[in-house]
């Protein structure tokens, strides 16, 4: 960014926080949550991410959620973000089935990847969360440079890896309300503990979770979706454990399909179709998947609810998704 452009910048947003802070209250703009004595209690918290420690002095009263997942986190936790990004592009107030109805005024949706800076500002934020997203430091001075505590991404991870737990923790902490997070990590834990009982014929299967676009196959091997898996007593299968490394996931040629054989595939399906796949003769031609030991998450409400990675989503995923695991290694 150009010395004109970072000036041009500074005085945007201080006009703009200017500005806004000269208007009156409108009946479309709301206060994050409604004073919590309790939460109150607990600041200034301090929160440590990979851009060091960051203090929250009082309790936060108007949050920006721009993170995956940040605002449907606040939203579990009973605080409701005055702006959101949308990056699972649900529409509405940005989320998904698992979250609707958590808002009294919808948020302002704002940007994913690129981030209106005048936008962010107007809405007079005084926490800014970022906890699952590129974590790149170029972004975190942006927002930083608005004077508002911005909680990024947890210290040791990397981009948009952040998990579930280590999200709500996160959150948790930065709104005040660490007890209100314990008690739903401990419930989606026993969740998970009550599906894998219910299921014990998952314990040791291995698993293949395979990404279809247009034009690419993928496997998906260290993501919140293969944790997931792996809570349910599924386990990767030696051949995509060989080339796995420390990615997210790992591309599949049209050669290597047979990698993707395993007790369960799950097929997550990204601009494209069911029927793709069973035109895909190569693709029909894995050993599991000619076994009919296949899932493919045709309902979005299910795709989405992993791609979410938050607690509420992935309740809504064990809800919907084990039965039809548990069909699929049974066929």
């Amino acid at each position: 960014m150009s010395l004109s452009r970072r000036r041009w910048l500074a005085v945007s947003l201080g006009a703009a926080l200017l500005a806004v802070a000269g208007c009156t209250t409108t009946g479309t703009e709301v206060d994050t949550a409604a004073p919590d004595s309790s939460a109150a209690a607990q600041f200034p918290v301090t929160v440590t991410t990979a851009f060091g420690d960051v203090t929250i002095e009082k309790q936060p009263q108007r949050v920006v959620a721009l993170g995956w997942s940040d605002a449907e986190t606040a939203l579990a936790l009973g605080v409701q973000p005055v702006g959101a990004s949308d990056w699972l592009a649900f529409g509405g107030d940005g989320q998904g089935v698992w979250a609707q109805g958590r808002y009294t005024t919808a948020p302002k949706i704002l940007g994913t990847l690129e981030l209106d800076m005048e936008q962010i500002a107007a809405l007079q934020p005084d926490l800014i969360l970022d906890t699952r997203s590129s974590g790149k430091q170029d972004r975190y001075d942006l927002l930083k440079g608005l004077g508002v505590p911005v909680v990024g991404i947890p210290a040791g991870r990397e981009s948009y890896l952040t998990t579930w737990s280590e999200q709500l923790d996160l959150v948790g902490k930065a709104l005040g309300r660490t007890t209100e997070a314990a008690a739903l990590k401990t419930d989606l834990d026993k969740r998970f503990t009550d599906a894998a009982a219910a299921n014990p014929q998952f314990a040791g299967k291995t698993t293949a979770l395979v990404s279809r676009t247009k034009t690419a196959y993928g496997a998906y091997v260290n993501s919140n979706r293969f944790e997931f898996m792996q809570k349910l007593g599924f386990v990767i299968p030696p051949a995509l454990d060989k080339i796995r490394g420390e990615n997210f996931s790992v591309p599949i040629s049209a050669e290597q399909l047979d990698l993707l054989d395993a007790d369960l595939d799950v097929v997550f399906m990204i601009g494209t179709t069911k029927q793709d796949l069973l035109d895909d003769k190569l693709f029909q031609a894995v050993p599991s998947v000619k076994a009919g030991h296949v899932v493919y998450l045709e309902d979005k409400t299910i795709s989405t609810a992993f791609a979410s990675a938050s607690v509420l989503g992935l309740r809504h995923a064990i809800d919907k998704a084990v039965p039809l695991f548990a069909a699929a290694v049974a066929s």
